[in-house]
């Protein structure tokens, strides 16, 4: 996958998170427990890009840079 794509996945994540975090704080003492849970899984979830991301991010110490040569 490439930085581009896990970027925008990474955005999509955190819009997600938003979201539910706004309608758990608009969300009946009733209906909290099922947003609970589905904002958690939206957290890993967006913690699972911010990963990827970085280690996209990061270059290989066993990676060889000939320059002209």
């Amino acid at each position: 996958m490439s930085i581009r794509a896990i970027a925008i996945e990474l955005y999509r994540a955190q819009q997600k998170v938003a979201r539910l975090e706004k309608e758990l704080a608009q969300a009946a003492p009733g209906e909290e427990a099922p947003l609970k849970e589905e904002l958690s899984i939206a957290r890993l979830e967006l913690k699972q890009m911010r990963t990827m991301l970085d280690g996209a991010k990061v270059e290989s110490p066993f990676t060889t840079r000939s320059f002209g040569r």
